[in-house]
């Protein structure tokens, strides 16, 4: 009878295995919400932190052998919180959750309530998602508006050689980090009409870039305020120049 019973059971529990593995992997041309653990330092020590993000696959991305470009996306202060929904505001996730399929594996994380962009928990999902899935390190880009903007700066301050390049959109940067910046190429947007401090900054660090060798360019749009980001990423020539971007010397 335990013979029997085994026999009935075993099949059962690897189907159940087989759904569960499929839940945990995204379905090519979906977008889908996901969370990630991962683990941090801080002044007190160690700590764990669980990351919500969209995560959008290309559809083609079960074609063999093929590595793809991952996109990490920042959104602003309005879209902190704990709802998922809210990060398809603005922004690729915005355009994937119209049906815009990208050539690229999309990650579009929420930052909390109350809470700036850390760097190192961005750092370590990115690395976890590439270990994850089948993406191409050289090939590894960061994007963002507002406070996303001003996130885009941090991470690439942070962590200098592991992006091949960065769009900050109207995000405030440190002028003081040129000489760690100066090897990523970096393409700013900012509108005329934004706060004059923000404008003052997107102009700031792109000189400073320049003045340190670095591969910058300034776009200032003259006719708009805050939300330059819309025009931003509806220009199919931003993804072009983002994605001809590879790591130096590899």
């Amino acid at each position: 009878m335990l013979k029997n019973l085994c026999a009935t059971l075993i099949p059962i529990v690897s189907c159940l295995a087989l759904v569960a593995s499929a839940a945990d992997s995204p379905a090519p041309g979906k977008q889908v919400p996901a969370t990630t653990t991962v683990k941090v330092k801080s002044a007190e020590g160690e700590r764990e932190t669980t990351l919500r993000y969209l995560l959008a696959l290309p559809a083609d991305y079960d074609k063999p052998e093929q590595k793809w470009p991952l996109v990490l996306f920042l959104h602003g202060a309005g879209e902190r919180g704990d709802d998922l929904e809210k990060v398809k505001i603005h922004g690729p996730p915005k355009l994937a959750a119209g049906g815009k399929d990208f050539p690229f594996v999309l990650v579009s994380p929420q930052c909390e309530s109350g809470s700036r962009w850390n760097p190192q928990e961005l750092a370590k999902l990115v690395d976890h998602l590439a270990n994850t899935y089948r993406v191409d390190r050289q090939r590894l880009y960061v994007t963002g508006l507002s406070m996303g903007g001003s996130g885009t700066w941090s991470l690439v301050t942070e962590f200098p050689g592991m992006f091949a390049a960065a769009i900050p959109i109207c995000g405030r940067g440190d002028t003081a980090a040129a000489e760690k910046l100066k090897n990523t190429p970096i393409w700013i947007f900012v509108g005329a009409e934004d706060r004059a401090a923000t404008v003052q900054n997107c102009e700031a660090m792109a000189a400073e870039l320049k003045k340190a060798g670095g591969d910058v360019q300034l776009k200032v749009y003259p006719d708009l305020s805050h939300d330059c980001w819309t025009v931003t990423y509806d220009n199919p020539e931003v993804y072009a120049w983002l994605l001809k971007q590879r790591l130096a010397g590899k």
